[in-house]
């Protein structure tokens, strides 16, 4: 392994990056942000999505790490990292030609939507693995880069963990008017990344909260792979909304989800499954109309049950009865 890291060390300090303004610090930024999510344990794989995890260390470090005039855009060093022999991004089906000019790469909502994951090379994948030479080439990477604000940089897992408690804790407790406020000047200031974790946490948070459980099928499955199946339901648009608050939000089974969201379901004020009579469907072992007055599954605090407001709403604008 000695050899494989010799390798990328190398690799490293010979990065293709802007020098002639200053050394452009977006890629070993993103680096060391993307060894962090191996440290942690959120990164278990050689392909690299854009988690809110990977997101949130790049944002965290530059405030820690970067004070030159240069850009914290996350986007950048994602994309062009491709000029590096150890990064293959792989696009999503559909954006095949469009990944490849990186005028339409320059939004953060543009990458996320065309380029489903990067390859690492399998070496490099290991090293980053592995705990030693993780930690050897985070340290080697801000020396090399950072070495008037490496001191900035801890190392703790414990406050890294702690990185998204607060975000967290707003789509938890805080009131929706808050929150509604904070996404409105989050969009003011073009803040797509944050926007991103917000709405990547409420995704994760909500099945969580049900158990992983659809709430009103009872449908869970218990997956050995890294695939969900309840998704996270907003009652109220995000759109309209902004709203990424636990009590605007339901867990429901794929189909279900389409049904709440074209108005072929809702919910009462007694939590329970109101049908629309605008459709028809066959008998089946799969039948929406089986559920018709049927008390939803809730989660076990009522701190996270579904604001009441919202399910009124839900029935007012958008359920068809």
């Amino acid at each position: 392994m000695e050899k494989q890291l010799q390798k990328y060390l190398h690799a490293f300090r010979k990065l293709r990056i802007d020098r002639a303004h200053g050394i452009a610090p977006q890629k070993p930024v993103l680096l060391i942000s993307l060894l962090q999510t191996f440290q942690t344990g959120n990164n278990i794989s050689d392909k690299v999505r854009i988690t809110p995890e990977l997101v949130a260390f790049f944002n965290t470090n530059w405030t820690l790490l970067v004070n030159t005039n240069h850009h914290c855009r996350f986007t950048f060093p994602f994309y062009h990292m491709k000029t590096e022999r150890f990064w293959t991004l792989v696009p999503k089906m559909g954006f095949e030609k469009i990944i490849r000019f990186s005028a339409s790469m320059r939004s953060f909502t543009n990458l996320n939507q065309a380029v489903d994951h990067v390859v690492l090379d399998e070496d490099l994948f290991l090293l980053m693995k592995d705990p030693k030479s993780n930690i050897l080439l985070q340290q080697f990477l801000l020396e090399e880069y950072f070495p008037g604000t490496s001191s900035n940089f801890i190392f703790s897992l414990e406050n890294k963990k702690k990185l998204f408690d607060n975000i967290e804790s707003k789509i938890l407790y805080e009131s929706p008017e808050e929150y509604r406020t904070e996404i409105q000047n989050l969009i003011l200031q073009q803040n797509e990344e944050e926007i991103f974790i917000r709405g990547d946490l409420f995704k994760r948070e909500i099945p969580k909260i049900y158990s992983h459980t659809c709430g009103i099928s009872g449908m869970r499955i218990d997956a050995t792979l890294d695939i969900s199946m309840i998704d996270a339901c907003h009652i109220k648009p995000f759109s309209q909304s902004f709203d990424d608050t636990i009590k605007n939000g339901i867990a429901l089974c794929p189909n279900l989800h389409r049904a709440f969201d074209r108005g072929l379901i809702s919910i009462d004020e007694n939590f329970c499954v109101l049908v629309s009579k605008c459709f028809e469907e066959q008998q089946s072992a799969y039948s929406i109309r089986d559920f018709e007055h049927k008390t939803i599954n809730l989660p076990a605090k009522r701190e996270h049950w579904p604001l009441q407001a919202n399910l009124q709403w839900h029935r007012e604008n958008i359920f068809k009865p």
